[in-house]
């Protein structure tokens, strides 16, 4: 033993076997010489039970007083319990973001969500999250990480809103997997972008040049009969993409879907959706409502079609959810009352259909006109309507 300095370890001499020179002031602090001439700075001790040791750095690349004052810190933290060799190890052994991505992918996401959700969680994980944190591993994501992500995607809000969402999950779902055991989501208290809920409904103007087009579209009848049906039932586009012949009772005049975003639902549908599918013919050997080119296949691409017909009756910036939300809007005018519209949607709770109660204008207005009117009249001085009398019965 001897105190390790430049001098002692420079003096070092490698032979046939690699040995090691421990310092005479530091105990646990030591050098380790290869065959090769290589030389490597260490630190030693026991932790639970065991020897353990964890290399601090080569020769020449740290000075024997930098590497002193490292193997300082690790035996500190052991003489408090820790173990930095067991770090070490927990560390080398955790996946990086990517890997541990596609993970969470395969035995999370394709067990436990559906086909759609899927999709954009995959689409989240690689274009957004693997380019930025897919290098690092998931131990040392820390919430600076995770906000200079989010801020990286500050030009489209919604998709780093979504972006942050899945994220958040898979940490929750690292901790139960025992990946990271902080106790830690770094993706807690990041602040999200403020979203303005986007509101687009048809007028009757609207409908009409649309339904015009439709009438025209004979190039593609899938595409216009999928619209068609998206206008007249309220579906979501994949509860229509995806609609089998099997589902559709036309007799009771519903549709029974076996899986939506809500699970298992039946839909109501009036006449007018009735006889559109009364006229869209069977293809044989292909389940679905809407087939599409492939054989046996639904029509999987409702997005160019739907741009190609949506630039003919000039309804730029329209989106295919906007029909929902349109169906919502007409039967609101209507006199529908919300629970009703709810039910018609398929929603499972009162505040998603409450979003559309503002929509219901015509009674309000005709309320604010009724009241507005009196109090104008009483500012010029008319006199107010005579009230008819009535005699009260005092009789005992």
């Amino acid at each position: 033993m001897t105190k390790i300095t430049k001098r002692s370890v420079d003096a070092a001499v490698p032979g046939d076997k690699e040995f090691f020179i421990w310092d005479d002031e530091l105990k646990g602090f030591g050098l380790r010489v290869y065959p090769s001439g290589r030389k490597m700075y260490l630190a030693q001790f026991r932790a639970g039970g065991r020897l353990r040791r964890i290399n601090i750095g080569l020769h020449g690349a740290l000075t024997p007083e930098l590497a002193r004052t490292e193997a300082m810190k690790h035996l500190s933290q052991v003489r408090l319990g820790g173990d930095p060799a067991n770090d070490r190890d927990r560390r080398k052994a955790s996946p990086t973001m990517k890997e541990f991505g596609m993970r969470f992918l395969a035995e999370h996401v394709a067990l436990h969500c559906k086909p759609s959700t899927y999709g954009e969680y995959k689409r989240s994980v690689e274009l957004f999250i693997n380019p930025k944190l897919g290098s690092h591993r998931i131990i040392d994501i820390t919430r600076a990480d995770v906000v200079g992500l989010h801020q990286s995607m500050k030009n489209i809000p919604y998709q780093a809103n979504r972006t942050l969402g899945v994220l958040s999950i898979m940490f929750t779902v690292a901790h139960t997997w025992g990946v990271r055991t902080d106790g830690v989501n770094p993706c807690w208290k990041v602040k999200r972008y403020k979203e303005v809920k986007r509101e687009r409904y048809l007028t009757a103007d609207e409908l009409a040049r649309l339904g015009k087009v439709l009438r025209e579209a004979d190039e593609e009848p899938e595409a216009a009969n999928c619209i068609r049906l998206l206008l007249l039932t309220g579906c979501r586009l994949g509860e229509i993409q995806t609609l089998k012949w099997d589902y559709v009772d036309l007799k009771t005049g519903v549709l029974r879907l076996p899986d939506s975003k809500t699970g298992a639902k039946l839909v109501p549908i009036g006449q007018a959706a009735i006889e559109v599918l009364k006229s869209i013919p069977k293809v044989k050997n292909n389940p679905y409502v809407i087939t599409g080119r492939v054989e046996g296949q639904h029509l999987t691409d409702m997005q160019k079609p739907w741009r190609r017909l949506r630039k003919r009756a000039e309804l730029d910036g329209l989106r295919i959810h906007d029909l929902r939300h349109s169906f919502a809007s007409d039967a609101l005018q209507l006199g529908q009352d919300l629970t009703m519209i709810g039910k018609l949607l398929g929603h499972t709770q009162v505040q998603t259909t409450a979003r559309y109660a503002h929509l219901k204008t015509d009674p309000i207005r005709t309320a604010a006109d009724a009241v507005s009117d009196a109090i104008a009249a009483a500012l010029a001085g008319a006199p107010k309507p005579e009230t008819e009398n009535r005699d009260v019965d005092t009789a005992a």
